[in-house]
């Protein structure tokens, strides 16, 4: 087991091994300052640096590569200048190419990377030496902009208002920026800020920056120079608004006699943001009827597990600067997991989510909405001093559902009135050497609807602390972790329907140390977690012990896969960064890992072998091998006893070409193979992109999965015959699966402000069950075997006997076998006509077609994809940005 005596024992060798380690690139920069000049004259930006003001300004050079020779010079000369006045930074650089014919200049949508070369600016304005902006521009004109945080990691998930263009000579090409002071945040008086620059060139794979961190080492905002030179700016008066109106045209699939639904819908919306200074330090975001907005629509998926399906949050106004909302990855440079799901305290497509509230048990017809209306919500962020605050509250409306059967129609509450909120604070030590940090979530719910207090708790809350510190002057040795606690509160028959939930499963006959509680009306636990990682050097070392309370719940705001979990590892590797003759780089990863619950049984344990790799020919790829030994699981019987699981085998395989080629291809193998084909299953991918040109790519990726498991879960009865397990029959099944699956994009983008994007995701899955049986004992993997199903006089149904002509009864389930196909795709024009405002003209079609056969063929699928009838929504909506 990978426990902490072993994990304090190897941290010991590895500061043996560590010892003298230093980083690749020299330490320090060329340059200690860089000097801004101030303008008083105006700077037009077209791209070209030809006002007076830019030869005012001290030029920057001496680039060093970070790739593909590292800490050699940069392969083409660059000069950067900086300039200032009361508004705005200006940013101006001359990029030397020796062959201006070979620039790269790819087109995209707003901060998508492309096969283009490019240019970017870093600023820690609050010069914590941890956080702050980056912004950019490639040889087409795009634009790139983002926030950092962590010294190490960033974020392109916030949007700035400002400007870049972007010019070509003989020379080269040129590069001018001008970044308003309104979309920085510094302290007033205080523009003691830091630095850096990046330069890319795409025909070489070549990264350089004014100050590189090294392969082998850590730290990217604390390595910046000093910006010098700027005096008497202030903070301006930050106010935004963002109002938008949109019209919506919907085409649906509908049955004739449907009341609510008579195929087509016209509509109109309003809403909008807006952005708020508080103080110097402090910006509040609001928002009315926030929107998606977005290409990717979420992809369809087949899951036949007990565990919830994770979406990407998309929303404009929950993604722009969730990284303030991070909670216990704070500190160190990387993280590692073994069959351990972090558990999130702050999930936010909890916000606005489908209405949770059971229908009612017979109808013909509904009308349900398809998500919480957001009546309002408010973001607070910014840092005061060493302190980095955050909190966000919204409110979602009470929602209802309209029902019919027969001649009556009636309406029921299916959403409460509800309120959320999160609530953030960390304080920075040292430098950033030290953290901690403090985190409260909190959800609360006006019912109306008597039934719903059954469903729903009526409260529920977190409260985390997390932190970091470093262990050594040379910063290669961090400590992190966190701990945190929850309650839920509601009714006995919700706190009872918690408790038997997948997440913890307190109905486990054989696990008495859970003791399922019929009469409680709350539920609190805890959890926790503690990590050590090394930063620096070839060698790498990483560790944690994780333990998640069986009580422990924060999914009405968060994300949980699972409680009552003991979860540690360790992994040791190496890098090796010095190009060969066939490889550029590579590194090797071995870890060990084990879980157990807190009954102290062991759930999953195991070796992991990883490789990574990049070519000499910059295609890269990875690869892993896994072995798991016989453990016990405590979730296949879904609430029941506990099974075996067979000991096996998975691997995995991924490899890419070179992004910036116009042909890019990859593909990858991943499979696992376990004993008493308890599971056989392997699936492949392929993808390949074209980039004939400057303004148009098409990409599509392929993918086949094949899953052949002895023990799919099916049903529970109960039965006062199978007293072996209990008095409840847990049935499975043999699944045979295959799912065929493709995303497809095109971009055309006809200029850095106007762009045509489709996205489109085919798939079709089939599923046969057969063998049926029940687990014959706990601690097993025995079964017995059933006869074959009979069908019913439903056509959905099928009947399963255990034992044919014996005693046990006759039981009915809902045929398992399935056989489906969906189409999700959509198409978005995007014109940002002026800074910050944008018009949308977006059409979406979801088709899909579903029976109960099981059985796989590609051409039957297309067939039926082709005839489903398909959903079509059409969109047009205008922001616009004021300033005033």
């Amino acid at each position: 087991m990978a426990d902490p005596t072993t994990a304090l024992a190897l941290y010991l060798v590895l500061s043996g091994l560590g010892a003298g380690q230093t980083d690749t690139i020299p330490q320090g920069p060329i340059k200690s300052k860089v000097h801004a000049a101030r303008t008083s004259a105006d700077i037009t930006l077209d791209g070209q640096l030809t006002e007076a003001g830019w030869a005012a300004a001290p030029p920057i050079s001496g680039f060093i590569q970070r790739e593909p020779d590292e800490g050699a010079p940069a392969s083409e000369s660059t000069e950067v200048r900086v300039l200032y006045d009361d508004d705005a930074l200006y940013i101006g650089a001359r990029l030397y190419d020796s062959k201006p014919d070979s620039i790269r200049a790819q087109l995209a949508r707003r901060d998508r990377i492309t096969n283009s070369d490019r240019f970017l600016v870093f600023l820690d304005c609050y010069h914590d030496r941890r956080t702050g902006f980056y912004f950019g521009v490639n040889a087409a004109g795009t634009l790139y902009d983002g926030t950092l945080f962590n010294d190490d990691w960033d974020s392109d998930t916030w949007d700035g208002v400002w400007e870049g263009k972007v010019g070509r000579d003989s020379s080269g090409w040129t590069a001018e920026l001008r970044i308003p002071y309104s979309q920085l945040r510094f302290e007033r008086r205080k523009t003691q800020w830091g630095i850096n620059f990046k330069r890319e060139i795409a025909r070489r794979n070549e990264r350089a920056y004014l100050v590189p961190t090294p392969s082998n080492g850590s730290g990217f905002v604390s390595r910046f120079v000093e910006l010098a030179g700027i005096e008497e700016v202030s903070p301006p008066r930050r106010l935004e608004v963002l109002p938008y109106v949109t019209t919506r045209a919907e085409y649906l699939n509908h049955e004739a006699q449907d009341p609510f639904n008579d195929g087509s819908y016209l509509g109109a919306g309003m809403g909008g943001d807006l952005k708020l200074g508080i103080g110097n330090n402090l910006t509040l975001d609001a928002t009315v009827n926030p929107d998606f907005g977005q290409v990717e629509v979420d992809p369809a998926v087949v899951n036949l597990s007990d565990v919830e399906t994770f979406f990407d949050e998309r929303r404009p106004f929950f993604v722009e600067g969730a990284n303030i909302f991070n909670f216990g990855e704070g500190g160190a440079n990387d993280f590692w997991g073994f069959n351990w799901g972090n558990p999130s305290f702050l999930y936010t497509r909890r916000i606005g989510r489908a209405p949770q509230g059971e229908l009612p048990d017979d109808y013909d017809y509904s009308d349900v909405p398809s998500g919480s209306n957001i009546i309002g919500a408010a973001k607070l962020s910014g840092k005061v001093g060493t302190w980095s605050l955050g909190a966000l509250s919204a409110f979602t409306s009470r929602e209802h559902g309209r029902f019919a059967l027969d001649q009556q129609h009636w309406q029921e509450e299916v959403e409460p009135l509800t309120y959320y909120g999160v609530y953030r604070a960390q304080k920075e030590m040292q430098g950033g050497r030290h953290g901690l940090g403090f985190m409260g979530t909190l959800t609360a719910r006006s019912f109306d609807e008597p039934k719903l207090p059954t469903e729903l708790s009526s409260t529920a809350t977190g409260l985390g602390m997390d932190g970091w510190t470093t262990l050594d002057p040379a910063g290669m040795w961090v400590v992190s972790g966190w701990a945190g606690v929850s309650r839920s509160h509601g009714t006995a028959e919700r706190m009872q329907s918690l408790q038997e939930s997948s997440v913890h499963y307190f109905q486990r006959p054989d696990a008495s140390y859970l003791g399922l509680d019929s009469s409680a009306t709350s539920l609190g636990g805890y959890a926790a977690r503690v990590s050590l990682n090394k930063q620096k050097g070839n060698w790498m070392f990483n560790s944690a012990l994780g333990v998640i309370d069986p009580k422990f719940d924060v999914n009405d705001l968060g994300f949980q896969f699972r409680s009552d979990q003991i979860n540690s590892h360790i992994m040791v590797g190496h890098k090796w960064t010095r190009p060969g003759r066939l490889l550029r780089s590579w590194r090797l990863n071995l870890a060990g890992f084990r879980s157990y619950n807190y009954g102290g049984d062991v759930t999953w344990t195991g070796l992991f072998l990883t490789g990574l790799y990049e070519m000499r020919n910059f295609s890269t790829g990875r690869w892993s091998v896994a072995y798991n030994p016989s453990t016990l699981s405590d979730r296949r019987s879904r609430g029941g006893p506990l099974m075996i699981n067979q000991p096996g085998v998975e691997w995995d395989f991924q490899m890419d070409s070179d992004p910036n080629k116009r042909w890019i291809y990859g593909f990858g193998l991943h499979g696992n193979h376990y004993q008493e084909d308890w599971e056989q299953s392997w699936s492949a991918r392929a993808a390949l992109e074209w980039k004939p040109g400057a303004r148009l790519s098409f990409r599509v990726e392929p993918q086949i999965e094949r899953i052949g498991t002895s023990s799919q879960y099916v049903d529970t009865f109960d039965d006062a015959l199978a007293a072996s397990t209990f008095g409840h029959r847990y049935v499975f099944a043999t699944l045979d699966q295959t799912t065929v699956s493709a995303s497809v994009r095109l971009n055309w983008i006809f200029t850095p402000k106007l762009s045509l994007e489709v996205y489109a995701q085919p798939l079709a899955s089939s599923g046969r069950y057969t063998g049926f049986k029940e687990l014959a004992r706990p601690k097993s993997y025995d079964f017995n075997t059933y006869p074959d199903p009979v069908d019913t006089s439903d056509p959905d149904r099928l009947a399963i006997d255990p034992d044919g002509a014996g005693p046990a009864a006759q039981q009915e389930i809902d045929d398992p076998n399935f056989s489906l196909v969906s189409l999700r795709g959509n198409a978005v024009l995007r014109w940002e006509y002026s800074p910050g405002s944008t018009l949308f003209l977006v059409w979406t079609q979801n088709r899909s077609d579903s029976e109960s056969t099981g059985s796989f063929s590609t051409g039957s699928a297309l067939g039926r994809l082709s005839s489903a009838p398909g959903d079509n929504i059409f969109l047009v909506k205008i922001s616009y940005w004021w300033n005033p």
